[in-house]
């Protein structure tokens, strides 16, 4: 699987191999992330995009479709969902904390591409490790394959990788690079997100105490920042294209967004889990012919050993898709950003 970008500032050509299966995505099933992505992006017209909002918590019927998931699945339940093309706003629980889990990966990657690579030559770089440090790491099915051990992997590997197979060792040898935990901090708090924090390696970070205050976020603060890495300008063009390639290539949310959202809705995700049946998903939507929705979900539970229940994020995707699926309409002074290389500039 090849990734090309390039933009006026920052030229690259990398390549990231295909390891075992493809993607499984409804909208690159014969032709691969790249295709997908460049289909998604000339099938609209490219518009600029102001920086209109109209919020709501959920009312009504999807208030209460939430609360009674949360009732059916003794959970506590977040979530956040934003139309960019009419500007409403739906959430429930937006502010409260819940554990990232792996959702911080997507972050990861993206601070490696602003803050790391030049031109490309980080992107190459080969990185080895040891099968101790896989051990370490836990679920890792790329990294821990022999010929990867034996060979190490690019830095571009690693981060589409930790993205598409949500790859442990992937995620901790980017944090390295980085410089630790708290690089993933700093790089939400210079893009606008004051929430967003991480203090721990994987798989410690998994512990998900519903009471913990390190390695949290919110639905609004990570929705906000999922939108300012695909749809804003926290990226350039070529980062944000290579990001967004990676996350329309996720092969671990069948069973949550990409099983509750309509099936000819276009989905770019990252998805997390831990323990007391923490189970997230985060990412950007495109509806056919319209601009994209973005949408959070995060779920806990209270008994430590709760298993993820999918189903519960693959219903609160598809209550909140319902309540923002109306006619499009386009609010006054604003005009909508239908294309995944497209900036929406509410989000910059």
């Amino acid at each position: 699987m090849s990734w090309q970008t390039s933009c006026p500032t920052k030229e690259r050509h990398t390549t990231v191999r295909s390891i075992g299966a493809g993607p499984t995505r409804r909208t690159i099933l014969a032709t691969g992330a790249g295709a997908a992505l460049a289909a998604v992006s000339l099938s609209h017209p490219a518009h600029a995009a102001s920086t209109v909002h109209t919020s709501s918590t959920a009312t009504g019927a999807a208030a209460r479709e939430l609360r009674a998931l949360e009732r059916e699945h003794s959970a506590r339940l977040g979530a956040y969902a934003h139309d960019t093309a009419t500007g409403r706003t739906v959430v429930y629980r937006p502010d409260e904390r819940f554990p990232m889990c792996s959702l911080f990966k997507t972050v990861g990657a993206a601070a490696v591409l602003r803050d790391l690579d030049r031109d490309g030559e980080f992107l190459a770089r080969r990185i080895r490790y040891t099968a101790q440090y896989v051990e370490a790491s836990g679920n890792s099915p790329i990294t821990g394959r022999s010929e990867n051990l034996a060979r190490g992997m690019t830095v571009a590997d690693l981060c589409a990788y930790s993205i598409t197979h949500s790859d442990n060792t992937a995620a901790n040898l980017l944090l390295r690079e980085l410089g630790g935990p708290g690089a993933v901090t700093r790089f939400c708090r210079s893009i606008g997100d004051p929430v967003t924090r991480l203090d721990r390696w994987e798989p410690e970070l998994n512990s998900a105490e519903p009471w913990r205050e390190t390695d949290t976020t919110t639905p609004r603060a990570l929705g906000r920042t999922y939108a300012r890495l695909v749809l804003g300008n926290a990226l350039v063009p070529c980062d944000r294209r290579l990001l967004t390639g990676w996350l329309l290539a996720n092969t671990t949310s069948g069973e949550r967004f990409r099983a509750g959202l309509p099936a000819d809705w276009t989905v770019a995700d990252k998805t997390g889990g831990g323990s007391y049946g923490g189970n997230n998903d985060a990412g950007i939507a495109w509806p056919p012919g319209r601009p994209p929705v973005v949408l959070a979900v995060m779920t806990t539970k209270p008994d430590r050993d709760a298993p993820a229940d999918n189903p519960l994020v693959a219903d609160t995707a598809g209550v909140l898709a319902a309540a923002l699926n109306r006619p499009p309409t386009t609010a006054p002074g604003r005009r909508p950003c239908h294309r995944p290389d497209q900036a929406y500039f509410g989000f910059a």
